[in-house]
Order: structure tokens, then sequence, then C-alpha cells
């Protein structure tokens, strides 16, 4: 039998920024009330049993130590390392066969065979209930089976023959490839235990793997007991798969069965296993804690369960003896109580509640249903927690530093890394949503086949075997007939559509926001970094107070430019891997070119006689330029049109011109401002991180030089805007320290006009081709890091927070005026970057269009020019009046 084992999240559709009134009806009604201070005791248990190695020592802490306290002390240390979170994996059951050479004591999940019906799953069975569950927003396919069938049954050799296969492993290898293949669900696999080839034939293939120790005691195999006779049920063999499994880098999950005969001394001797194994290997995602439930027929029907203290006792126990970064899970359908005893479970220090299916059945415990998703919501928001779905993977598993080593990454954008990363968000749980950056509302429906999906090999077809005559019943009853019993889709807040959450948003969050929004609070990184995970009431906390300090600085007005992008070229010597203008498709971005002066000068011409103030030029970096081409396009730009400002050249630009004049940066930019330049974009800053720019722009300027090339522009009276391309690959903290250090930038000089957040648009990025980076932001990060910008520069160090409605379209990009942005960029007379990447957006929105959308929002439009005055009154005419652009 394999316990219930390990789940995850999933996916929906995005809502406005201000939650529906049928969502604001499902809060939770009995907000959690502040907690009492820790007792001392308990702080001091927190961190104590982690340095103790042994069961005699543990025993008599945890035996001596009153339950309330041990509970106490698991609540703190959870809290420590999962905050106000609480996580569930969206899933769909997949028991591709029941049959198994084991007979435990206690289980129903293993079935022998029965005539007219098939032992196995088939392909086409298995990737339609995967298709199912996507449909509404799992993200899960838990494979279960029994261990080695075919050594047992004849049936099992003779079918596994029919479908291509000399072994179960064999096939559940190919067809977690398949749900990985056909469909956007990750692949989980209990698939019993497994020696070290077969793990990694697995892990090409999935998520995560996991195995259930049960227990040690050896008791449990002796005559009578509940493993006798069940080879596979070898503590000594299951703890040597685990064991493999770390060092095949899977990730992994574990935990144990609570009442089939051990005593607590035996919880904590198998607690000790487990933990040392983790502490070699690193692998060990989540611990299982899974009260046995008696079942009519089998030979432990009349043991009893095991009571509520022992099961609270046990989690707490496993919470106290790991790192506080461990997921420690009961299942919910399992506890006695109902609502009240998920309190309990949550209060003992749970911070996840494991799989759980509005699709398919528990087929290890049939009998006992899945809650229902408002139910366990409501009873995590009753302990002021959030209910989050996540996915196989855990994000200690999947952030950009640990990726490589945890998942296969070698079939490119058919690997199980890129479908991880295609189903996760910047903090790797669960998208949530059909939403990404650079798509129009039509367009927004996720696509699970084709390149979209990020793999390029997909038919519409299930695969097809040849099946006997013999069986024709299906394995397992289809779900697909009856509806969902619920959906799983994310609201813009980033809480669950329509299900309870806590109605107050977090003391500590709301007291940093007010500081903040003071505008005489400076951050650290990690208070930056807790109002960037904000969700739920958190998040529109920030976003009021967010709007409160735009309301401050500039009122209800909104800005906007009249501006022209030119291009110049879009060949370029660099290697960055987010960037579809130089290095994606040719049908995307076109053929390479290079645009003479002489078009540059028309086009310049051409932007001032339909009202532009400002043209905005930067291009790739083509192995020709050198210091003398900015300098030539500078005297292009002001012989046509001598009054527009030329707002041109990103710090990579200024670098590599002075450099290839051998001149230092203060006096390139000199002449760059002598020859007509009036400001500098802040592009090229991707994100200020050294990590995240070995991953995407590894032969760009570094941190460091991007900051003293802006410096630089600053000290020569030259203005800069600043901006972050974000959403491919990096979290959040990455995002913590970017603002940080513009924030500083901009302190020292007061000549950064704005910050421009820009989503990362995936579609044709090389980088997501390769299966190497996300879908982009979601909404709520992208509207989250809007607002947290706007307060992180509240002193009014980068006066303007601006809106990109290239990247999040123009009716996305006019809700984050309710989130802290008092401006909406340029009408941009042109624009290949962002279209190159796959963007719909980005040929022009004139200026009735923006006043139009901007006072949709309930603001007052206002024409600026680049250092935000007011432009000449004879070129806002013009704009209004512009005939069309001559076609490029």
């Amino acid at each position: 039998m394999r316990a219930s084992h390990s789940d995850r999240l999933g996916g929906g559709v995005s809502r406005p920024l201000h939650r529906s009134a049928s969502s604001r009806r499902c809060r939770a009604r009995s907000p959690a009330l502040p907690r009492a201070c820790p007792s001392m005791a308990a702080t001091r248990l927190m961190h104590e049993l982690e340095d103790i190695d042994s069961t005699e020592d543990l025993m008599h802490v945890l035996t001596s130590t009153p339950l309330a306290t041990l509970c106490e002390a698991a609540a703190l240390k959870r809290d420590e390392a999962h905050g106000g979170v609480v996580t569930f994996s969206p899933k769909v059951f997949l028991p591709l066969t029941r049959l198994c050479r084991d007979s435990c004591a206690y289980c129903t999940f293993a079935a022998p065979p029965r005539p007219g019906a098939r032992c196995y799953m088939t392909p086409e069975e298995v990737v339609g209930l995967a298709r199912a569950g996507a449909a509404v927003g799992c993200t899960e396919a838990l494979f279960t089976l029994g261990d080695r069938p075919e050594a047992r049954y004849p049936e099992a050799v003779c079918e596994l023959a029919e479908l291509g296969h000399a072994s179960t492993l064999s096939y559940v290898t190919a067809a977690a490839g398949e749900v990985l293949r056909a469909t956007p669900l990750l692949p989980h696999v209990n698939a019993g235990v497994v020696a070290g080839p077969a793990l990694s034939a697995l892990r090409a293939v999935s998520a995560s793997q996991g195995l259930m120790l049960e227990g040690t005691a050896p008791a449990l195999a002796a005559p009578g007991g509940p493993h006798h006779d069940c080879p596979d049920k070898d503590p000594t063999a299951r703890l040597r798969c685990i064991e493999e499994a770390g060092e095949r880098g899977v990730p992994f999950t574990t935990g144990l069965l609570l009442g089939i005969g051990e005593g607590r001394a035996d919880t904590v001797d198998a607690l000790r296993a487990l933990r040392a194994l983790h502490r070699r290997h690193g692998h060990v995602q989540e611990l299982i804690l899974q009260p046995f439930v008696p079942k009519p027929g089998t030979g432990m029907a009349r043991t009893p369960p095991p009571d509520r203290a022992y099961t609270l006792w046990a989690v707490a126990a496993a919470r106290l003896m790991f790192e506080p970064g461990m997921s420690v899970q009961s299942p919910p359908n399992l506890a006695a109580g109902g609502e009240g005893e998920w309190e309990a479970l949550l209060r003992a220090g749970v911070n996840d509640w494991g799989g759980v299916s509005p699709l398919t059945r528990d087929w290890v415990n049939p009998e006992k249903a899945w809650p229902h998703l408002a139910s366990l919501a409501r009873a995590t928001a009753a302990e002021g927690k959030l209910l989050l779905p996540r996915l196989p993977v855990y994000p200690s598993h999947s952030t950009l530093d640990q990726r490589g080593r945890w998942l296969d990454g070698r079939r490119g954008a058919g690997s199980p890394l890129a479908a991880v990363l295609r189903a996760s968000d910047a903090s790797g749980l669960s998208r949530g949503s059909s939403w990404w950056p650079g798509r129009d509302a039509k367009d927004r429906e996720e696509s699970m086949e084709g390149v979209e999906a990020g793999r390029t090999d997909v038919d519409d077809a299930a695969p097809s075997v040849q099946h006997s005559n013999r069986a024709t019943h299906a394995h397992v009853p289809s779900p697909t007939t009856r509806s969902a019993a619920w959906r799983v889709s994310l609201c813009r807040d980033g809480a669950l559509e329509a299900m309870p959450r806590p109605e107050r948003a977090s003391n500590a969050l709301t007291e940093l926001a007010v500081a903040l929004a003071s505008g005489q609070y400076a951050p650290a990184e990690a208070e930056v970094r807790l109002l960037l995970g904000a969700r739920g009431t958190d998040f529109e906390a920030v976003c009021a107070a967010a709007d409160n300090v735009r309301r401050r600085l500039h009122g209800d007005e909104v800005t906007y430019v009249v501006n022209r992008n030119i291009n110049y070229t879009n060949l370029c010597a660099y290697a960055c891997g987010f960037c579809a203008f130089s290095k994606g498709p040719s049908d995307a971005r076109g053929s390479p070119y290079l645009l003479t002066k002489a078009e540059v000068g028309r086009r310049v011409a051409e932007a001032w006689a339909r009202g532009a103030s400002e043209v905005c030029m930067q291009g790739g970096i083509h192995h020709d330029f050198d210091g003398n081409t900015y300098l030539g396009l500078l005297e292009a730009a002001k012989s046509a049109a001598p009054n527009i400002h030329v707002h041109a050249f990103s710090p990579l630009e200024v670098w590599h011109g002075a450099s290839t004049l051998d001149m230092s940066l203060p006096r390139y930019l000199s002449a760059l401002k002598s020859a007509g330049l009036g400001s500098l974009p802040g592009t090229a800053a991707e994100v200020l991180d050294a990590p995240v720019r070995a991953a995407i722009c590894p032969d760009k300027l570094s941190t460091e030089e991007w900051l003293e090339v802006a410096a630089a522009a600053h000290d020569a009276g030259l203005p800069t805007t600043s901006t972050i391309m974000f959403g491919s690959v990096e979290g959040p903290e990455s995002w913590a320290r970017h603002l940080l250090r513009l924030r500083s930038l901009a302190a020292r000089s007061r000549l950064v006009t704005e910050f421009v957040p820009l989503p990362f648009v995936h579609m044709e990025a090389p980088l997501y081709r390769r299966g190497q980076a996300r879908r982009g932001p979601t909404l709520h990060e992208c509207t989250l890091l809007h607002a947290v910008s706007r307060l992180v520069f509240a002193d009014g160090c980068i006066p303007s927070i601006q809106a990109s409605w290239v990247k999040m379209g123009p009716s996305e990009a006019a809700g984050l005026l309710r989130a802290g942005c008092n401006d909406m960029g340029g009408v941009l007379m042109n624009e290949s970057i962002s279209r190159a990447a796959g963007a719909s957006h980005g040929q022009e929105l004139g200026p009735q269009a923006m006043d139009d959308l901007i006072r949709t929002a309930g603001r007052v439009p206002r024409q600026r020019t680049t250092l935000y005055g007011v432009p000449p009154r004879s070129q806002v005419e013009k704009a209004y009046a512009a005939t069309p652009l001559m076609a490029v």
C-alpha cells in the first residue's frame, strides 16, 4: 500500500484589482485574533530538537513536554519559514495498476486481477484523465501503483507485453512521459521500491517522486504484523530507495503511517532515519504524517485508528526535528474531526494539505472523500493562514540556484524543468492563471499543445496501443462523466478565486506599508521581500498604501508622452536569452536590418510633424558600431528636428561607445550631451542581481557597471529613467535587491525620472523556447511590483511609476493606475522589441485613445515632455490631428 503520498497546484482566470462581492462574501467570518506572545518554553524548544541525535534524548524532551507546548513550538517554527501560507496540490489521482505483489494487512488499494477487466490503465485513459484535470486547474498527475505485480500475476506479464513493456516500472515511466508530453500536468510518481537506474529514468519524465517509509519498527514485519510477508515493506530496502533518490537528485516525498503497531519511540526512530538521509542529500521536500484508517475486509479492520493526541504529537515532533523549511503534511480527508481537526493540525505545525482532487477519488482511502476546497480554505483562514495551490515539486527545489540540481532539463522545452517553469510563478507556486504579458484578452487561453506549451512535438491524438479482446472494462471508472467539485484559479490579488481567506492584513505588513508610505523610512531587503509576497488582504493593503503615495505626490493626474521609438538595428553581438528582438525566430523579429542615418532622420522628422516631443532611440550592439555611430545618430536626429528631445542609448550602448573610442565614461557622456542627447533610458538593467544576469545575459554589463554608467550620466547632468525586466527566471528576492539598488542610485542625484517595470514577454524569447524560463510574471506579480516600487520610492527619489501598456495591454495597464502608477509612458509611434517577443501590443496608442483609457480609470490625463514638463501647444495640437504613419 502507498499512503496518500504527495500532491500540488492549479490554473485559472485572473480578475480585476478589486475583488468581487462574491469573493468578499467568501471571506472567513471568524478572523484569527492576534495571538498571545509565545511562551518561553515554546520559544526555547523551537530549534532544540534539531541538534539532538539519540532517540532516547529526543524521547525525553518529546514525552516530558506538554503536548500544548510542543504544538506551540511547532507552529512557531512553521511560521518562521512558511509565514501565513498553507499549501495544497490540485491533482488527478492515476492508479496505473492496483495489482501488487505485497499483501499489507491494512490495504484495500491492492486488488487481484478481475475477469474481463484490464489490469492497467491504458495510455488513452491516463492522458484523458490528465487533460480533464488540467481543464479544472489541476497541475499534478499523481501516479500510484502496486509494487512489481508482474512478479506475482501472470495476467500482469501478459498485459504489459501487449502494452509493449517488460515491467510495470517501464510502463509507468512511459505513461508519465506521455502526460508530460501531451498535457500541462506535472507527473509525481509513487512507484514503490525502485532501484537507482529506474529512479533516474523516472526523474527524466517527472517533477518529483515519493515513497512512504511508513515505519521502521521490527514488530511491523513480524508474524501477525501489518507488513509480514511483504518484501517491499522492509524498512532497510525503503530507506535505501529514499537514499538513492537523494543521490540521483530526485525531489522526494516520504513519511510515516501512524497507528499500525509502532510506539512513539519507533516514530522518533523513523523520523531520525529520514532526517539523516535528508541531511546528507537535501532531497526530502515534504514529510507526510498519515493516520491509519481501519477498513472492512482487511486484517486490521478491528484495529482502532491512532488517537488524536498521538497524531498531533507526531506532527509536532516531525516539525521540531527538521529544519523550519521542511514541509509537514497530514491528509485532511483522513482527519476524524473535520474542520475542527484541520485547525488543530495547523496549530501542531502542518503547513501543507497534500494532494486534493476536484475530479478523482483517493484510491488508497476511497471511503474518505476529499474535502471541498472552500471548507479547507475556511479552516485554514480561521487560523490566520491563506490557502494556496502549489506544484508537486516544492519551491525549495525549483529556485534559480536549485533547479539545475533537482529538475531534469536535458530535453529542453520537453523536459520536466520546462514543464515546471511553465506552471510556476516567481515564488515557485502555481501560476493559477491563464494571463501572461503581451497578449490580448482573446489570446489568453492556455495552450496545451505546440510551442505555446513549450513543446514542439505534440499532436492531438493520445498514444495508440494494441489491446487484447480479453479485457474490455476500464481499469478505473471515468470521472469525466460528472462535473468537477471545484476549480482552481487565482485572482489578481494572488489568492484563490471565490474562496475564504483571512479577513485582516497582517500587522507586520500593514505597519511596514504605512511606514514606507510616509516617505521617511528606508526599507531593508527582507522588508521589501515581505511586501513582494503579499496576497489576499495583504495585497490589498500594499496597493492601497501605494495608491495613497501616488495621490500625495501626483493627485489624480496621469501623464504620458507623445513619442516615437526608433530601433535602428536588430543585429547584436550579445547573447541575451530573453531577447527575441535580436535572437528570436526570424518570422517574429523579421530580417536583420540596419537603418541608415537618412532613414533615422526621416522618422524623426515625421514624428515631430505628428506632434511628438520625444524620440527614443535604442538598438542592438551591431558589430560595426563604435562611439562615433551614436554621435552620428544624434546628429541625424537633431538635424531633422532640432527641438525634439532625444532620449537615447542604454547604459550598455554608452559603455560600448566609450570603450570603442577608448574614452572615459564622463568624457564620452559629455560628448553625447553636446551632440544633443537629452536623457538616457534606463534599459539593459534587466535585473540588477548577479545570479540572474549570469542566467539571462551573461556577457552583458554587470550590475556594478550598469550602475556606474547611470551614475556617470547623472554627474554629466543627464537624467535617466530606470527599468526592471522581470518574470523570466528570477524570484522576488532579486526584485527586492534591484529596487534597493535603484533607490540608492536615485537618492544620490535625484535625476532618475521614472521607474518602469517591464514584464518578460515569453512567447518568442529564446530562453523560453529552450525550456529555461517561465511564462513571464503573473498579473498578481505585475500589479504588486508596481505597488511595492511606489512604496520603496515613496520619498520621491524616483517620482513617477510607469505602467507599460505595450507589455501589459492597455486595459491591464489602466488597472495599475489603482496600484500606485501615475504615468502611462509613450504613445509609441513604432515599437518592435515587444512585438518581436510575441506581444500583441505596441503599434501606437494615440493621444485620444490614451486620454480615454486614463479617464476610464477615473484619472485626469495630461501630455508631458520626457522630463515631465509641458509640451509646446503646437505639438499637442498636431498630436491630436496626426495622419497615419508611413509604412516602415
